[in-house]
């Protein structure tokens, strides 16, 4: 509890940074990236599989951003923006395999029955998800992102 008994502590407005104030990089993204794959082994780990499949679709969403971004595109503002650029740019007139667009529209179809749907996600699918997802960032940082 925060002071005075409430449930959350009152904070002055410049301890929260306004959106948009950082540089995004294409190393910051896929450090972003890493860090939530990481965080789905973790979740997964310990029995949260719908946790676990969040984060890999959001390991996923950063890299497809590290991407964008890299290939000189707009990185996007809502997860729609980012996943029709990526088609668009990068998979359909681009350098990368459709086996990685497909790979990242399996991952929001996941993420969206994990974060909304009443079932849960089962372990395994969610152990396969994870796997894809590290396979989706090493594609991308191996290859398309090497030297960025």
């Amino acid at each position: 509890m925060g002071e005075s008994g409430t449930l959350f502590q009152s904070r002055p407005a410049s301890h929260y940074r306004p959106r948009g104030d950082h540089a995004v990089t294409v190393q910051s993204l896929l450090a972003k990236a890493e860090q939530a794959a990481a965080s789905a082994l973790v979740l997964l780990e310990i029995g949260d599989a719908d946790g676990a499949c969040n984060r890999a679709y959001f390991a996923m969403f950063d890299a497809a951003r590290a991407a964008l971004l890299a290939a000189g595109h707009d990185v996007g503002k809502t997860h729609k923006g980012v996943l029709n650029a990526f088609s668009n740019h990068l998979i359909k007139d681009g350098p990368l395999p459709k086996e990685l667009g497909r790979l990242l529209k399996q991952a929001e179809t996941r993420r969206y029955v994990a974060d909304y749907d009443g079932d849960s996600v089962k372990a395994a699918d969610a152990r396969e998800m994870i796997g894809q997802a590290t396979t989706f960032i090493a594609a991308l940082r191996d290859g398309f992102l090497r030297g960025a």
